[in-house]
């Protein structure tokens, strides 16, 4: 009985593969093989940058006329320019308006507004863009230049909205906590933060009181409240000399 041939063992990428020989190239049924492996592999790439996307909305676009408003905008904007190159250019800048917003917010806080500023923002934009659409056509280059000037305002006053929020927090002594939106994923939120408007020495202690305690009693680590940690109480203000102070 004659013994059979061993099997030799070829190097396939960076493992280990039984065959006989000296095989140097994986064959139809590998390179098929590797073929699926790489499109699952893009497919998953895509699918969690289409998810990134997604999430980043914008602020106005968690408003609750946000959909309607710009649904209304973007199907009658081929009827506000008389050139024709002005429409896709216009349509890009309507569609983008939410992604766009996020990339241009470069805030080193995260984008959390209260809703009573939304409100605020979203109906100052609103009655800009209803009085560009009530215009006629305009000449080429104009519309796309007005929604342009429309979008960066937009951009400044969520700006000037969510710093005017934090600044606000220094109105209060002690710990100070108010509800927000995040404009990431448009979910309920809220800030806390610590004011630094004591007027006299039993507010402080108060306040420090609860400082302590927020931070002994909060699920998240000491380390990650930034706005807490770096608090030095042995220079805290003289009474009723309030400190610019910080928020987090």
């Amino acid at each position: 009985m004659e013994a059979e041939p061993a099997l030799s063992v070829v190097r396939c990428g960076g493992g280990a593969c039984a065959g006989g020989g000296t095989a140097a190239r994986p064959g139809a049924g590998g390179r098929r093989w590797l073929l699926r492996g790489r499109r699952r592999r893009v497919m998953a790439l895509l699918l969690c940058l289409g998810l990134t996307a997604a999430l980043a909305r914008g602020c106005l676009h968690c408003h609750g006329n946000f959909s309607e408003k710009f649904s209304f905008y973007r199907h009658h904007v081929n009827l506000k320019s008389w050139w024709v190159g002005d429409i896709p250019v216009s349509g890009s800048l309507l569609t983008d308006w939410s992604q766009d917003t996020m990339k241009e917010l470069h805030l080193a806080i995260p984008a959390e507004i209260t809703r009573e500023k939304l409100g605020q923002v979203a109906n100052a934009v609103y009655q800009k863009m209803d009085r560009l659409y009530q215009g006629k056509m305009y000449f080429p280059g104009y519309f796309p230049s007005e929604l342009r000037a429309i979008f960066r305002e937009q951009v400044h006053l969520i700006q000037n909205a969510i710093i005017e929020s934090r600044i606000d927090c220094q109105r209060h002594c002690g710990i100070f906590q108010y509800e927000t939106i995040s404009c990431i994923n448009c979910t309920d939120s809220h800030v806390v933060c610590f004011g630094y408007n004591c007027e006299s020495s039993a507010q402080w202690e108060t306040a420090v009181q609860g400082l302590l305690l927020y931070i002994g009693t909060t699920e998240a680590p000491v380390s990650s409240q930034p706005g807490i940690t770096k608090l030095h109480m042995s220079r805290a203000p003289t009474p009723g000399q309030p400190d610019p102070g910080s928020c987090f």
